[in-house]
């Protein structure tokens, strides 16, 4: 039973579609940071590649996020 529950986990993972770190996402980091937001550098990080993908990032830490500018963010708990 372990070993299907695993392969269960692997199949419900493997349609996520995971949204890389890249040049764009670096670039509006970057633009954030230098907007002097206080704001720790991995949700920096973490919004910049949601915004940089139009998407809406979903979190129970809404207030980590909620002054980041046209960051659209959900609490789905």
């Amino acid at each position: 039973m372990p070993y299907a529950r695993l392969q269960g986990r692997i199949e419900f993972f493997a349609e996520w579609l995971v949204l890389p770190f890249d040049d764009a996402a670096a670039d509006r980091f970057d633009a954030l940071r230098a907007s002097g937001l206080r704001t720790g550098s991995m949700d920096l990080k973490i919004a910049s590649i949601v915004l940089v993908n139009g998407a809406t990032l979903l979190s129970r830490n809404l207030s980590d996020f909620e002054n980041i500018p046209g960051l659209r963010v959900e609490d789905w708990l």
